[in-house]
């Protein structure tokens, strides 16, 4: 979400903005379910900037679904981490899990080739956004004809 306020000058940051900003499209007719979890609370809350994360904690509101942070996430994330996974993105990780989402969305390249490295290990698909959007396109199209 945080990728919406970056710097939109760069080519990457941009296609990467106006994915995410398509995605949020599809949540808004409900076509596809957004789930979020108590984690994505805690981290925004510890964005320094005031505006951001007042911006991005207001995005929120378009969850469908919200993970809490219990017991079960807490081990799966510890697992994760000693896997390699940073800290918040194990147990974002093991939210989207229990929340039983298709696809974990990030745009951090390092989470992304971790957890693509350990595909074995993971429950769930973890992808960029915009490379998401575009198998999911080129896939409907396929779909339609």
């Amino acid at each position: 979400m945080s990728r919406l306020f970056d710097d939109q000058t760069q080519n990457r940051i941009r296609v990467e903005a106006e994915a995410i900003l398509q995605i949020f499209a599809h949540f808004d007719i409900r076509q596809w379910q957004w789930i979020t979890s108590e984690i994505v609370t805690l981290e925004i809350n510890q964005n320094p900037n005031f505006r951001q994360r007042f911006q991005v904690r207001s995005l929120l509101n378009f969850a469908h679904h919200t993970v809490s942070l219990g017991e079960t996430e807490i081990a799966r994330g510890e697992y994760l981490e000693l896997l390699g996974i940073k800290h918040f993105d194990a147990l974002h990780l093991a939210c989207a899990e229990t929340g039983n989402a298709d696809v974990f969305l990030t745009t951090d390249d390092r989470l992304l080739r971790t957890a693509k490295s350990m595909d074995h290990q993971m429950n769930i698909q973890v992808e960029n956004p915009s490379i998401w959007l575009k198998e999911v396109r080129s896939h409907e199209s396929t779909n339609n004809d």
